[in-house]
């Protein structure tokens, strides 16, 4: 929370290159099935959440931006891919998975269903394992060390023995 009581959201890209802070209520979260945000996620859907009304402050460097239509901007990290803004007329909505704690914010609404590709309602039902249970057949994951910014802010990115 920030001094006047107001909730505090931060996040960013992939590799650290962009970061955000929103002070205030975010608005509705979504999915957007629609093949638009297919494409910019490259993904089966986008999650995306509202920052109309909240204050919105790139921290860390800022978005590119595409033009994907006449209607939208999308904006991402140029230096790793992430996306990160999808921004209309009507304000701009963030990536959930950019949030530093995306467990926090539920999307309440499906978009674009007439897109939505046949398989996503049932993904639930395929067989799950933890990463680490691929072990024995991916020897790589024994030594594996993420490069990606942690979900926090830092001083400094990224850090001076990896630059």
């Amino acid at each position: 929370m920030s001094l006047d009581n107001r909730p505090v959201y931060t996040g960013g890209c992939q590799c650290g290159a962009v970061r955000f802070r929103i002070e205030g209520a975010l608005g509705d979260a979504s999915v957007c099935h629609c093949r638009m945000c297919q494409k910019a996620s490259g993904n089966f859907y986008l999650p995306l959440v509202s920052v109309r009304g909240a204050k919105l402050d790139w921290t860390r460097g800022e978005p590119k931006r595409f033009r994907s239509s006449n209607a939208a901007l999308r904006g991402f990290c140029v230096d790793c891919g992430t996306p990160l803004t999808f921004e209309a007329s009507d304000g701009i909505a963030l990536a959930i998975a950019a949030f530093d704690d995306p467990e926090d914010i539920a999307p309440t609404m499906q978009w674009g269903t007439e897109a939505k590709l046949p398989y996503v309602d049932h993904i639930h039902e395929l067989p799950g394992e933890d990463t680490m249970a691929d072990i024995s057949s991916s020897s790589y994951l024994a030594d594996l060390v993420s490069y990606q910014h942690p979900d926090h802010d830092t001083e400094q990115w990224p850090p001076e023995e990896r630059s």
